[in-house]
């Protein structure tokens, strides 16, 4: 393997996370019923509580992993490094300490990792939904995970 890059695609359906912390959930939720049609043509998942009450307010269906304390940043973060989330929505509170701000940081640096849009509040949600790319493929480059870790290899194995 040579190339330090591989390019990756974002299909026309988006795989796409929404995520809040509780004092930005009826913000997220509001979001959600104001985009419900563009959303309805994805495939929706989120953390637990968050899953749950857009899913009960809006009637779009998000499947729901454990709650953000519990673990659900990391779920989403697998999801990500395993190709299954082309998109995230996180309404983050930057005004209050969670128990699990380290998990939200790592959530924050493997979509960065892996090139993943991401929005952190209202308007570049509403950037990211209303963009041309919402309708399309999209190809972008990232990271020869596999030529890395065999470089990683060779040198540490000397």
């Amino acid at each position: 393997m040579s190339a330090d890059y591989i390019t990756m695609t974002i299909p026309k359906q988006k795989r796409i996370a929404l995520i809040a912390h509780d004092a930005k959930k009826e913000e997220l939720i509001k979001w959600c019923e104001d985009n419900r049609d563009i959303l309805s043509q994805h495939e929706l998942c989120g953390t637990g509580t968050t899953a749950r009450m857009i899913t009960d307010r809006t009637n779009l269906q998000v499947k729901g992993y454990n709650s953000g304390p519990l673990g659900g940043d990391q779920q989403i973060g697998a999801k990500i490094v395993e190709g299954r989330i082309d998109f995230v929505v996180f309404f983050s509170d930057p005004l209050t300490a969670a128990p699990h701000d380290p998990d939200v940081k790592a959530l924050l640096r493997i979509a960065q990792v892996y090139d993943i849009p991401m929005a952190n509040n209202k308007a570049t949600a509403d950037f990211m939904i209303q963009s041309k790319l919402m309708d399309e493929t999209y190809d972008h480059q990232v990271i020869n995970f596999q030529k890395n870790i065999d470089n990683r290899a060779n040198t540490l194995g000397k």
